[in-house]
Formats: structure tokens, C-alpha cells, sequence
């Protein structure tokens, strides 16, 4: 069935416009947001005034920029605002916010970017900088649309409320708390929420994603020595830190992902037959997870089982460690002390506090049976829960119509394997649905050297965005 006049009229006025969203998609990724840098946080709350002007040219209203105040644990370093706009106040239409972050990882040339990552580059189909994936393209489409429906002088049916942060990359320090105040009051009526701040599971198939894993990050601190010791006069002497924390991090998880702590393999929900059915058509190969890390690694021999393994059952990945010699050459030092750092990606039904007491436990009971004399503590550093939604609800419905007009098939429906616990927090506060509808691809090198975007998934999704708005005031809410 081919789309309404005035979806097909909304797609012919994007592409006419691609250069100027080209052009404004190079605009953002020219002011190198990067919210983790101390020294670069003016440069964020630059991208917020440049947010805060484009909405208003672009005609949004009650435009807020909401300061956050000082960031935790430094003296004057504030928090970049979190800019808040309105596009439409009919009572008669739904409400649907869009959420999105301007700020990006940190990037040099010389960390192995082939052209300046604060400048869009166009080579053939893709477009590389820093940003352009994620998530400055995806939140550039929703002001693409915008202009485009102005243009057209095309009514957009819902209303718009748009939430922008600066601290993605960095936590998401303040959001939570903005979320919570202003449930009842900037975000009351909100029926449905969209984010674009995921992509898809290959390079060349649509999806839609339903559900995302939560993440628990955990430390292993294991000291004894009052200082760092020479191993030719003390090897074989003293207890080394390192060698005891070597041999618990060798009982969390074995060389084929199976996590070795008792009592997490319980908590996780039974897979049903109607769960597992959800896998059978997906259009991903295990070529496709070669492609994405460079090698032919993958533990499982079948697709189904690496992606069920990916989104619907935990892992346990062990990230690195403080306090060791890591530089090139030789140094024959016994660390005092050594931070061990690994994180479990929790699924439903996963619970935070009960994963930390059988993880807590885990650990203090490998350590004692070393029968060492160094300390050993275990620590929760940070945690988010995992979120799973409908796929067939109300918005899912209106994304799959849209997709189908944009891209001509039916999007896989698909969860992510990452976190992004801010789904969870919009969810709950606000009481109602939440989709994630990706822009990107999954070879877009998000958060990696030159990370790109295709022009035509910067194009294409301008218009799945646009026609999920149209196709969404249409749909029933589901009760």
C-alpha cells in the first residue's frame, strides 16, 4: 500500500533539502561537545545555545535550557543544561517526547581518525565525524523535520516535547532527577516517548528494538604491600596482589562466556516458545558479528544462540586494572594495590540488590580460599536496569508503517545487548511507552575511530521519523 499524499509529499521535501541537512548535521559536529573533558565543557554548553537557537528559528516554543548545578566531586565544574522545547500545544493531539544527547566521546586525529573528528567529511555514501551517529545525526533529523514540515506548511499531528542532555556520555548526571520533577509538570501528558540513540543490527536491515540489558559495574580492589615492590628482592616472599586478583577474576567467567557465580543463571526468566520464535527471521548471519569486530571469534556456531546470547541472557566482561604496569617494555614492580573492574549485563528478571549479594559473596569466598593475607574488597560502582517493551504496542505498530513506507520491508524486531537506562527512567515516571526506532547502522563505529554516518540512513530516517509521527496520531493507544 503505497503512503498517504502528504507522507510522499514530506518525503519529496526531505530530499530536497539534503543539502541543507547536510550542512546543518556539520554545523553540530564542528562544536566538539565532549562531555567527559573538563576543558571542553564550555564547548557543551555551546551545543546547548546552538540547540536552543535551532528550535527556535524552527519554530518551537517555551524553549527551557535547565541548569543542573555543580557536577558531583568537583569545586566549580557545572553540569551542561538540558534543553527542553515544545512543537505544538493541541489538547486535542497526543503528546510524544523526543529524547536525545548532544554531548559525544572524546576524539583526536591522532587516535587513529583518518580526517578531523570535529569536521563532517563526506567520502562516497558516508558521512564521518564525531557525533554523526551518535548522537548528533539522529537529533539533527528531528530538527531536519521540522524545517521540513514548515516548508510544506504541513501540519504535524502530535505534539512534540523535546529533551535534549549534554552528560550522555558521561553518565547521564541530572537527568534522572529532571525526569522525576518534571514528570507532572514539563512532561505531564506525555503518551509516548521516542529515542534514537541505538542503531541496527547489520548494515543493510531495519529494525526496531523492544528491550535493552541493564549493566551492573563492579571493582575488585585487593592491596597489601604499603608500596610497590622490586620482584627480584621480594617475589616469592610477599603475597602479590596481582597474582591473587588474577585468580579471582579467573572463577567469575570462563573462556566461553559461561558466568561461574552461583545463583545469577537462576534469576534469569524462562525463555518461551513465543520469545524464541522472535529470532527465527531476523536477516543477521554470523558473518554479519565478523564484520562488526574484524575476526571470525564468535563463541557460537549459529546466529540465534550469539544473539540470544546478546540480548536476552547476562555476560560478564572483566575491563581492566588499576594499578598494574601496562606501559611497552619491561618493569619488574610488584603493585601495592590493583583495582580489578568487570560488569555483568543483567536481563529480566535480574534484580540489582540480589545480583550485588551473590556477586559480593562470589568473590569474598574465592578470595578467602586463596588463604592470603592481603585485603580484598568488592564494590558496586554503578548499575542500570535492563528494559524490555511491547513490540507490538501502539507506537511499535506506527514505527513498523513507517519503516515499511521508507525502506520497503518489514524492520526486524530486535533488543540491544548495550544499556541505556534512561528508557527504564521514562518508562516508569512518566507511565507510559517507550521505542526505540535507530537511525544509524551497525557498522557506524559509534564511540570508535571514525565513526560515520550514511547519508542515506541520515536521509532515509529523517523520513521514518517523520512518517512514525503521522502513523502514531493515527494508531489506537493501547489500553
Amino acid at each position: 500500500m503505497a503512503p498517504p499524499q502528504q507522507i510522499t509529499q514530506l518525503f519529496d521535501k526531505i530530499d530536497s533539502l539534503k543539502p541543507q541537512f547536510i550542512q546543518r548535521l556539520a554545523d553540530a559536529v564542528a562544536i566538539p561537545s565532549v562531555s567527559a573533558d573538563a576543558e571542553h565543557r564550555p564547548k557543551v554548553v555551546e551545543m546547548a545555545k546552538w540547540m536552543e537557537k535551532q528550535l527556535a528559528d524552527l519554530g518551537a516554543t517555551d524553549i527551557q535550557l535547565k541548569e543542573l548545578g555543580i557536577e558531583e566531586g568537583t569545586k566549580d565544574l557545572h553540569l551542561p543544561p538540558i534543553v527542553l522545547a515544545r512543537y505544538g500545544t493541541d489538547p486535542s493531539k497526543k503528546n510524544v517526547l523526543i529524547y536525545g544527547h548532544y554531548d559525544v566521546q572524546p576524539a583526536l586525529k591522532e587516535d587513529g581518525w583518518n580526517t578531523d573528528p570535529f569536521k563532517l567529511v563526506q567520502e562516497g555514501d558516508c558521512l564521518y565525524g564525531r557525533g554523526s551517529t551518535d548522537d548528533k545525526g539522529p537529533v539533527v533529523d528531528w530538527l531536519n523535520i521540522l524545517q521540513a514540515h514548515n516548508e510544506l506548511k504541513l501540519d504535524i499531528p502530535v505534539n512534540l516535547v523535546f529533551c535534549f542532555e549534554g552528560m550522555e556520555e558521561s553518565g547521564s548526571l541530572g537527568l534522572d532527577d529532571l525526569i522525576k520533577a518534571e514528570a507532572e509538570k514539563y512532561f505531564k501528558g506525555v503518551d509516548a516517548v521516542c529515542i534514537s540513540d541505538n542503531y541496527w543490527l547489520g548494515d543493510s536491515h531495519p529494525v526496531l528494538t523492544y528491550g535493552v540489558r541493564g549493566v551492573s559495574y563492579y571493582t575488585i580492589t585487593v592491596e597489601g604491600p604499603a608500596a610497590d615492590l622490586h620482584s627480584g628482592l621480594f617475589g616469592g616472599v610477599v603475597h602479590e596482589p596481582m597474582i591473587d586478583l588474577s585468580h579471582v577474576f579467573s572463577k567469575l567467567v570462563d573462556p566461553k562466556g559461561n558466568i561461574l557465580i552461583p545463583g545469577i543463571a537462576e534469576m534469569v526468566a524462562p525463555l518461551t516458545k513465543e520469545e524464541d520464535a522472535l529470532y527465527d527471521n531476523i536477516k543477521f548471519g554470523l558473518d554479519g558479528f565478523e564484520h562488526n569486530i574484524g575476526s571470525q571469534t564468535v563463541i557460537h556456531d549459529n546466529v540465534k544462540p550469539a544473539l540470544q546470547a546478546r540480548w536476552r541472557y547476562p555476560s560478564l566482561s572483566i575491563h581492566g586494572v588499576e594499578g598494574a604496569f601496562y606501559n611497552p617494555g619491561a618493569k619488574t614492580v610488584i603493585p601495592a594495590k590493583v583495582v580489578g573492574k568487570f560488569s555483568i549485563r543483567t536481563v529480566p528478571n535480574i534484580e540489582p540488590r540480589k545480583l550485588d549479594e551473590v556477586v559480593f559473596a562470589h568473590v569474598n569466598k574465592v578470595f578467602s580460599e586463596l588463604g592470603s593475607k592481603n585485603k580484598c574488597t568488592v564494590e558496586l560502582l554503578h548499575d542500570g536496569d535492563y528494559w524490555v517493551s511491547d513490540p507490538n504496542n501502539w507506537s511499535f505498530r506506527a514505527a513498523r508503517r513507517a519503516t515499511k513506507d521508507v525502506w520497503g520491508v518489514e524492520p526486524d524486531l530486535t533488543r540491544e545487548g548495550g544499556s541505556i537506562p534512561i528508557t527504564l527512567s521514562f518508562q516508569d515516571n512518566l507511565k507510559t511507552s517507550v521505542i526505540l526506532l535507530p537511525v544509524g547502522r551497525g557498522d557506524d563505529g559509534a564511540h570508535s575511530t571514525n565513526e560515520k554516518i550514511n547519508v542515506s540512513n541520515y536521509i532515509q530516517g529523517a523520513k521514518t521519523l517523520g512518517a512514525y509521527l503521522h502513523y502514531l496520531a493515527d494508531e489506537q493507544k493501547d489500553a
